[in-house]
């Protein structure tokens, strides 16, 4: 085992403080669940609760992940946003496919969203970029809106004793289902 292999598995590993979770008082709809969780990061003091990790894949399959942030999150799906010269553009438009991530490690909570990926029609990525200081270092149409529609999204949350919990909800058509 090399020096630094070593150090990794020195270091402590979920340290944070879980929050009282009811299983009992679950939301069916999993957009409700995580009002309840990002606000609630967000009300223990988490810096930047909106940052997420974006997974995607290029036209020959190989992954890639870069951390963004969440500009919305509706019925139409979990809005992300950026320039078209991305890779992250690129890859979309080769492979829809993609999840998103958020860890909030002081109450030892995770988001993954699991879905496809559709631009946001050319006036609403307008709209989404008018009056963002980035707007001025772009073309007029440089700039793209995303909604990440999901098919899967997990909750977890971790335990000191590693008894963690997940919430998993799968979309079946139009409806939610969810499994503890």
């Amino acid at each position: 085992m090399n020096e630094l292999t070593r150090w990794l598995r020195d270091q402590p590993s979920l340290i944070g403080t879980p929050p009282p979770l009811d299983l009992s008082d679950l939301p069916a709809d999993p957009h409700d669940l995580f009002d309840r969780w990002i606000r609630a990061a967000a009300d223990a003091g988490i810096p930047e609760v909106r940052a997420a990790t974006l997974a995607t894949a290029d036209a020959a399959g190989r992954p890639d992940a870069r951390t963004l942030i969440l500009k919305g999150v509706s019925a139409d799906g979990w809005e992300f946003a950026g320039p078209r010269s991305s890779a992250k553009w690129r890859q979309l438009a080769d492979n829809p496919a993609a999840a998103l991530n958020f860890w909030w490690q002081p109450v030892m909570r995770a988001v993954r969203v699991r879905g496809t990926v559709h631009e946001a029609a050319p006036a609403e990525s307008a709209a989404d970029i008018a009056g963002s200081p980035a707007g001025a270092l772009l073309e007029p149409g440089e700039w793209a809106l995303w909604r990440l529609v999901p098919e899967r999204i997990e909750f977890w949350q971790g335990s000191p004793d590693r008894r963690h919990a997940r919430i998993v909800f799968t979309r079946d058509g139009g409806d939610w289902t969810r499994e503890v």
